[in-house]
Formats: C-alpha cells, structure tokens, sequence
C-alpha cells in the first residue's frame, strides 16, 4: 500500500494564521484569568470583613501585559493598593504597640460622630489626645486582667426634631446615633442608665485571625490557565464553534 500526501495551500500563510490565533487565545486566557482572580480576592475580603470592607476589596486591582497588541507570551498582574492590611490578614500577624507604649488603643463601633464613620466634621472618630485632653476620660479593667476600656460619662443632650428624638453626647466630645435604631428611645434610655460609653479598647498586642488566602487564589488561577488557554486557542482557529 503506498500513501500520498500533500499541503494544499501556502504553508507559511497556514502556520501565520495560527500563530496570530494563538496569540488572541493567549491574550483572551490571561485576561479572564487575571480579572477572575481579582473578583475572588475582592470577595475573599467582602465576606471576611463585610460590606464595610468594601474599599479594601476595591482596592485589588489588575492588569494585563502587553497593554495593547497581541503576544503569545502576556501576563497578567493583580496586586492591591492597600498591602499591609492584605499582608496582615493574610499572615495573621501580631501586632503589638510602638514607640515604648504599652497599649494599642483600638476604637469601638461607638467611637464615630453620630454612630457613622464618614466624610467631614460629623465622620470625625474621637482621638486619643481628645480623650485625655477632655479630662472626663475612665478606664474599666477587662475581668482577664490583660487590658482596660477607656470610656467617657454619657449625659443627654437636647432633644430634637419632630419626633423628639434623645440624644446622647459622651463626654461632651460626640454624639451617638440612635436615628436608625430599632427602639432607639429605649435604647438610648438603656445607655443613659449604665452612664458611660467605652470609646476605645486598650491591648497590649492583638493577635489578627487568618482570613484571606492570596497564595491559593493565585494558584487556583495557574491551574485552570492551560485548559482556558487551549480552549480559547480552539475557538480562534475555528476548530470548534464560538
């Protein structure tokens, strides 16, 4: 039996065009992957954290090389503008007070203008300085021993609008919220009665739990490349369908 074969067509233009198909696929593959490794980072963070944490979940951000054109050899990059906090979380790491203090001064969900953190006068957290500075400021030891809650006396301001709604000013320095409280009145009645609010918890280090996994979203990504690369390289020599 005697077999013949033969190349039907400019071979160099045959393999041209599958050159440039793989280069598209190349690029196709590592753009998906480097945008699916963010949006996993982004919601390692949010479902740590909570939808507080969104800033920091934004703050990963990507990028695929070459910017424009296409290669048969990109990259992708994603990386966060905030690594220190990614760094810590990711670690677990311990941190202890500096500069020969003895206490890290952590504030409480209390310690915010109005019951918000946010922009402006009214956002504004009290500060340490502020603190000792009003000379109203008390610790409580913790019943462990290894640290205090630093309060400030709690009074009642005037009330205001239609609704008469209490306010509650601690230590004559901020006031809190109560205006989206279910049952703020007897809430605010409840805080009134204890007489102080602790506005920061002093530690003298606090051990971070592990919550994100940075390594393994990276390598998840390496694992599934090949089969996306190989996939997309398929559609763009038109070997199976788009």
């Amino acid at each position: 039996m005697r077999l013949s074969a033969r190349i039907v067509g400019d071979l160099r233009q045959v393999l041209a065009a599958e050159v440039r198909a793989g280069e598209r696929a190349a690029m196709t593959a590592i753009r998906a992957e480097t945008e699916q490794v963010k949006q996993e980072l982004r919601r390692q963070v949010t479902s740590s954290f909570g939808g507080n944490a969104r800033g920091i979940a934004n703050a990963w951000r990507s990028q695929v090389f070459p910017r424009s054109g296409q290669s048969l050899r990109p990259a992708g990059l994603v990386w966060t503008k905030v690594p220190n906090v990614i760094d810590a979380f990711e670690r677990g790491a311990l941190i202890r007070a500096k500069g020969g203090r003895k206490f890290l001064a952590i504030p409480t969900g209390f310690n915010a203008a109005r019951g918000r953190r946010g922009r402006g006068e009214k956002g504004m957290r009290v500060t340490p300085a502020q603190m000792v500075a009003s000379g109203q400021s008390f610790l409580r030891p913790f019943q462990s021993g290894r640290g205090f809650v630093w309060c400030l006396p709690l009074r009642q301001g005037e009330q205001t609008g239609q609704r008469r709604r209490t306010r509650l000013i601690a230590g004559g320095l901020t006031e809190i919220g109560t205006g989206n409280r279910k049952g703020r009145e007897a809430w605010a009645r409840g805080m009134l009665q204890r007489g102080m609010l602790p506005m920061f918890l002093l530690l003298p280090q606090v051990k971070l739990a592990k919550r994100l996994d940075v390594k393994g979203a990276a390598e998840r990504g390496l694992r599934r490349l090949p089969g996306r690369f190989v996939a997309a390289w398929e559609r763009e020599s038109g070997r199976v369908a788009p």
